[in-house]
């Protein structure tokens, strides 16, 4: 009788591997791209360079007329520049 018992009861890994096919699938479909793409867009900020045209993340054209360590800025139209974080380029214009 105690043979039946034992043998119904699941094992700790039959308990635990739901959850870790769900992490495994977090991992490869959520935070390896999402840092993949963090580490694309840090490259892209370090290879600003003065003359780039670029969009900031409000949606601001502009071209990199200065660049400082953690601002650049922005000639938006005739005389008017403006000074942004680089964390808020968006993109850069081709």
């Amino acid at each position: 009788m105690f043979l039946q018992a034992e043998a119904a009861a699941p094992s700790v890994l039959q308990l635990f591997m739901p959850f870790i096919i769900m992490m495994v699938f977090l991992y490869f479909f959520m935070i390896r791209p999402e840092q993949k793409r963090k580490k694309e867009y840090q490259a892209m900020l370090d290879a600003l360079k003065k003359g780039d045209k670029v969009v900031t993340i409000g949606g601001i054209y502009g071209e990199i007329t200065a660049l400082k360590e953690d601002y650049v800025t922005l000639k938006v139209a005739d005389k008017t520049e403006i000074k942004v974080r680089r964390s808020g380029i968006g993109s850069v214009v081709k």
